[in-house]
């Protein structure tokens, strides 16, 4: 069936993937979108992953937006873990112009199997 999508609505498919498992287990970008945009549209690592960060703007306004109606954000949490996070971005962008894309592919995977290991133990 996916082979059958215009990119439009392989796009729409992504961007509606990544709003469920965003909603529901607090991911979306990294773990849906780039993994996305690479096997079903081509995109190389580094457009894969750029693209994601913009897309997950909306993602993220939404979704604070939704969260902060019910009463769910620590406000002042979420200002201790984003304003060092823009400098981890900054810096992040800076060490990615130097990595290869077969390295910023493994490092990803190994970044997953991190985190799914990490999972299944706790």
């Amino acid at each position: 069936m996916v082979g059958v999508l215009t990119r439009l609505q392989k796009l729409l498919l992504i961007g509606g993937i990544a709003g469920i498992f965003s909603a529901v287990f607090g991911v979306g970008g990294g773990v849906v979108v780039v993994p996305l945009l690479i096997g079903l549209l081509g995109y190389d690592d580094h457009r894969a992953t750029a693209t994601s960060l913009a897309a997950i703007v909306l993602t993220a306004l939404w979704g604070t937006i939704a969260h902060g109606v019910l009463g769910n954000v620590e406000w002042v949490h979420a200002l201790l873990i984003g304003v060092p996070a823009m400098l981890g971005v900054t810096i992040g962008v800076a060490l990615k112009r130097r990595v290869s894309t077969m390295m910023l592919r493994r490092g990803f995977a190994m970044l997953l199997v991190a985190v799914a290991v990490a999972l299944v133990v706790t």
